[in-house]
């Protein structure tokens, strides 16, 4: 693949393109409507991807840290760190007018835009650019979607993984022949549109014993058609073995997980997301198994294995590679 240089840059680059960027990564106590931010960090990219400074910060959540096993971020190191809306003018200041660039998009503005709203505010954000859809575009020969398939790619090196500031870096080192590839093929960059939190009311459902909470108000969602999982259907789930790569998957009832980053994140671990269910469904996910949807009711019938959110969510880390 043929890079841009630096002299042909300016003459040959799209004029359709973005003039700046804002690589950011965020690391939360979880993944839920009611979780919080404890890190956030932002590279600031010109219009060519070129780094122009970068910003990290600690950020107190004001309650239990989550997976400490994952960020690092215990609560002692997070007790003096500063509130969301203390670094939220900062934060901002580096976002202004700048398309908001993060691996899996979706999940890092949903948690940025609901702090700002529980502190009143707005981030100054209007679109966004996830990589993973960008590395779909350009057919990058990844073996998955995750960061560090992409890092490889491009020969980053990853240091410290769930780092914000780490990964952040790594991303913006990634992003930048990302970027001229689509600029050197015209390729027309995914940005979506940042709808900002109008109001915030922090009233989580309470939770039942043995089922997630759930924060949804209702269970219409629009369908979004998907390409096609490019692995055979395996079967069907096993207990206390891993989940393979082309199990179809379907999902029923509420999740404290936002549903469509839950799916994508399935998709991205190579499953097949199935709208319904049927004797060809590995497994079905639901909160509530005893409920008479169409799905649970199906699922019984055809002896579905089901699991609940928070066991889908533990098996998502360790997906198996499909058969060769």
């Amino acid at each position: 693949m043929t890079m841009l240089d630096d002299q042909t840059t300016a003459a040959l680059w799209p004029t359709a393109y973005p003039q700046g960027y804002a690589v950011v990564d965020v690391e939360t106590t979880g993944l839920a409507r009611d979780d919080r931010i404890v890190s956030a960090a932002v590279y600031r990219l010109d219009a060519q991807g070129n780094v122009e400074d970068h910003w990290y910060t600690l950020v107190n959540p004001e309650r239990d840290p989550g997976p400490v096993w994952i960020h690092g971020l215990t609560r002692d190191l997070l007790e003096g760190a500063p509130l969301f809306p203390e670094i939220a003018a900062e934060f901002s200041a580096r976002l202004d007018g700048r398309v908001l660039v993060a691996h899996n998009a979706l999940f890092d503005w949903s948690m940025i835009a609901r702090e700002y709203a529980r502190a009143e505010s707005a981030a100054p954000v209007r679109q966004r650019l996830c990589t993973i859809a960008l590395a779909k575009e350009l057919s990058l020969p990844l073996p998955n979607h995750k960061l560090e398939s992409l890092a490889a790619h491009f020969g980053v090196v990853q240091q410290r993984a769930h780092n914000a500031l780490d990964d952040a870096r790594v991303l913006a080192e990634a992003f930048r022949p990302s970027l001229h590839a689509a600029a050197e093929r015209n390729v027309r960059l995914p940005l979506l549109e940042c709808r900002p939190l109008t109001e915030w009311v922090s009233t989580p459902a309470p939770a039942r014993i043995g089922h997630q909470a759930s924060y949804t108000t209702n269970g219409w969602r629009p369908s979004r058609k998907r390409p096609p999982c490019p692995y055979p259907n395996p079967g069907r789930y096993e207990v206390d073995k891993p989940l393979k790569q082309g199990m179809r998957v379907a999902f029923s009832g509420d999740t404290s997980i936002d549903r469509e980053l839950l799916e994508d994140r399935a998709v991205e671990a190579g499953l097949h997301v199935a709208t319904s269910v049927s004797r060809l469904t590995s497994l079905l996910v639901t909160n509530d198994p005893d409920s008479a949807t169409s799905k649970t009711v199906k699922a019984k019938s055809f002896a579905t294995p089901v699991v609940d959110e928070a066991a889908f969510t533990q098996l998502l880390r360790d997906v198996a590679p499909a058969d060769g």
